[in-house]
């Protein structure tokens, strides 16, 4: 049984830091590329990050230069480290994990919220 299980939420205040983690279960991590989506309310989920098998990270305008993503395939887990939090981050964070090829596959973690406010 394939989980991703999200972690790290919570209520910070603009300007603040927060590092989310994606625990990975039921399949070979190092092989999938991760990501990470987030919602906020009445929005269509949007891309946030990615990182490909070989560490190579891509970013969403919106929080380049803010947002750090990255792996450990030992612990099989990827982070999501979040700096200079504004209140428009304010959004339920969802982990991906994509499999490319000839079986493709696709899955998600149940989201961790994340609210910047003061």
């Amino acid at each position: 049984q394939v989980q991703l299980v999200e972690s790290g939420g919570g209520l910070v205040q603009p300007g603040g830091s927060l590092r989310l983690s994606c625990a990975a279960s039921g399949i070979n991590f190092a092989i999938y590329d991760m990501a990470w989506y987030r919602q906020a309310p009445g929005k269509q989920r949007e891309l946030v990050a990615t990182i490909s098998t070989s560490g190579r990270g891509k970013y969403a305008d919106s929080v380049k230069g803010r947002f750090t993503i990255s792996r450990e395939n030992r612990k099989k887990t990827a982070y999501l480290q979040m700096n200079g939090l504004k209140p428009e981050d304010t959004a339920v964070y969802y982990c991906n994990a994509r499999l490319s090829g000839v079986s493709p596959r696709d899955y998600w973690g149940q989201g961790t919220q994340v609210t910047v406010s003061s």
